[in-house]
């Protein structure tokens, strides 16, 4: 015979209290139920679990070996309901994100520092990826959130707006431009210009920036990142369209923004799978990022 959850609730209230009444009382049950259930699990497991002397109950060699098992059996339990209330109440897991490489230096790191604030014992496991991978990354589970620009273009994922994110001018400080309220993108395709490879998502938006296709600059550098075109313009390489996003960070502070006349927006969204219910943590990131207090040009 298998004993079932009552048995075994019944048997570790008597061995606790070391007694009939003792037992009835833990379990709010009468006496007389207590005394039939565990007489007839002693006869189901032909075991005697208990001797019973001058009206008190002493546990068995084989009742006290049983007892260590339940009594694990109860520890397991109780880990198993602690577990449930961390869950709950955000207290463990793990949060795998992944972005793009100029969020993963600017956005992501403010945002998994307020996290960290709310959910300190949260582990986070974050990936900068390009657009393809990040969506396969997304469609095989790797990850449960992606950040990035611009929407993606799949059945399986759902997009959420997050920021505007307007693209600037990114001027060495010192330039003739620098001190302007506005620049237009004529001025700026003038000027040495760290551009964009035309087959990434931001390259696209640059290049719808400057309008017709005789109008279009060339680049005397192309990059792949506009992190990496922060950089560029840091050391006097020249000029750059960054989104502000981007741009705010602390290790660009000796680079100067100049907001660009009729701009296009480098909009920032979150993805994640239609058909798969967001974790409590992933919507706690999302709930994090849209309340991101974000940095906004002159």
């Amino acid at each position: 015979m298998k004993l079932n959850l009552r048995q075994i609730e019944v048997f570790r209230a008597i061995m606790l209290s070391g007694s009939i009444s003792g037992a009835s009382k833990l379990l709010f049950v009468s006496q007389p139920a207590v005394s039939r259930l565990i007489a007839y699990t002693e006869q189901r497991l032909g075991l005697m679990l208990f001797e019973r002397i001058k009206g008190r109950l002493y546990p068995t060699p084989e009742a006290r070996r049983l007892f260590v098992e339940v009594t694990a059996l109860y520890q397991n339990v109780q880990r198993v309901n602690e577990v449930a209330d961390n869950l709950a109440e955000n207290r463990e897991g793990q949060l795998r994100l992944s972005c793009s490489p100029s969020l993963g230096q600017s956005l992501l790191p403010r945002a998994i520092a307020r996290f960290r604030q709310l959910h300190p014992e949260i582990r986070i496991v974050l990936q900068t990826l390009i657009p393809a991978v990040m969506e396969q990354s997304l469609l095989t589970q790797q990850v449960e959130l992606g950040v990035a620009y611009m929407p993606v273009n799949h059945p399986s994922l759902v997009t959420r707006a997050l920021y505007e994110n307007r693209i600037v001018a990114v001027l060495p400080a010192g330039h003739p431009l620098a001190g302007r309220r506005q620049v237009t993108a004529a001025e700026l395709a003038r000027e040495p210009l760290i551009g964009y490879s035309a087959d990434i998502p931001f390259g696209m938006l640059v290049h719808k920036l400057f309008g017709a296709e005789d109008a279009q600059p060339e680049p005397r550098i192309e990059v792949q990142q506009a992190h990496v075109a922060c950089a560029l313009v840091q050391a006097g390489a020249g000029v750059a369209l960054v989104d502000e996003i981007t741009v705010a960070g602390p290790i660009w502070s000796d680079v100067v923004t100049v907001p660009i006349a009729d701009t296009v927006n480098a909009p920032v969204n979150v993805f994640h799978l239609q058909l798969q219910p967001l974790s409590r943590l992933a919507q706690a990131f999302i709930d994090v990022l849209v309340t991101l207090d974000q940095p906004v040009s002159p």
